[in-house]
């Protein structure tokens, strides 16, 4: 289901010239100066990027009430969230976690399947593993792109198209924002995650000039890898505008590395940069949230 929007008329102004004694003279009344229309002031946003681990805490046993905590606290407008266990095992008590997530912290879900296999008993439900977007904002569009991946669900897996890339389009006040959830590939070789952000930078493209975007995910790679380099031309790595600190997300316990990633597109402005570093967070997950405050542009792309 998509909301629309209401459309709000347009002010619009018109010049009313008054002509005293019934003469105006050529020249005898200057054009009135007209100031420059005011910009409207910007949405501002928390946006939060987080690899749930399918609800696993640190030490892998599975504890949603913990990923719920985190996030409540958090207190954010839009998060992106990796590894999603829709009734996927055993492993999450076969709970469709983007759902109980939604519902725990009151915000619109949703969810892009990497992988979607069919009911183990007739009537059931499909196992389905993958990436989420959550907003306090409507989501009025959402659409579940294709990256190349590398499946790990086979034994001789080759690279090719296969879905799991999340885009919402979410009505932020006066903001129409694209926001993306992605995770790349995990693999040492960076062949695969070389091909994932040619087609990322792809979909972004399609989004047109001037649209406002928000991509986060698990990027396995650190900021400086070459594979990542392409992605920088087209979007600005959050934490480098306003971070203090190293940024290390991962692994929780004892951070050592950043490849989780908030990054914006021209025209948004990064205000605070963040991964928390508190119990909750080093214990909840394997992964540490990056928590990033945004003021994006009012307005809406056509």
């Amino acid at each position: 289901m998509v909301l629309k929007r209401n459309d709000k008329p347009r002010a619009r102004a018109s010049a009313v010239a008054a002509v005293a004694g019934g003469l105006l003279l050529a020249g005898s009344l200057a054009p009135a100066s007209a100031e420059p229309p005011t910009a409207p002031p910007p949405v501002e946003l928390r946006a939060v990027s987080y690899n749930i681990a399918a609800g696993r805490d640190a030490d892998g046993e599975f504890n949603l009430d913990s990923t719920i905590a985190i996030l409540d606290e958090l207190d954010a407008d839009v998060i992106a969230l990796q590894e999603v266990d829709v009734h996927w095992g055993a492993r999450s008590l076969d709970l469709d976690l983007a759902a109980e997530l939604a519902d725990a912290l009151d915000m619109n879900v949703g969810f892009a399947p990497i992988y979607s296999f069919a009911p183990g008993e007739e009537g059931g439900p499909r196992a389905e593993f993958g990436v989420a977007v959550l907003s306090e904002y409507p989501i009025i569009e959402f659409t579940n792109h294709d990256l190349t991946r590398l499946s790990t669900q086979s034994d001789t897996p080759e690279p090719a198209p296969a879905p799991g890339f999340a885009e919402a389009v979410v009505q932020a006040e006066g903001a129409r924002v694209h926001v993306y959830s992605t995770h790349l590939d995990y693999r040492g070789d960076p062949t695969v995650r070389e091909m994932q952000v040619a087609d990322t930078l792809d979909i972004l493209a399609d989004d047109g000039p001037g649209a406002t975007q928000i991509l986060m995910g698990d990027f396995n790679a650190r900021p400086e890898a070459p594979e990542l380099a392409p992605l920088w031309t087209v979007v600005t790595d959050a934490w480098d505008e306003a971070g203090d600190g190293s940024g290390f997300s991962f692994p929780a316990d004892a951070p050592d590395r950043r490849i989780d990633y908030v990054t914006v597109s021209d025209g948004v402005t990064v205000l605070d940069a963040v991964v928390p570093d508190t119990a909750l967070a080093a214990q909840a997950s394997d992964h540490r949230p990056v928590v990033i405050d945004l003021a994006v542009p009012r307005g809406v792309q056509e």
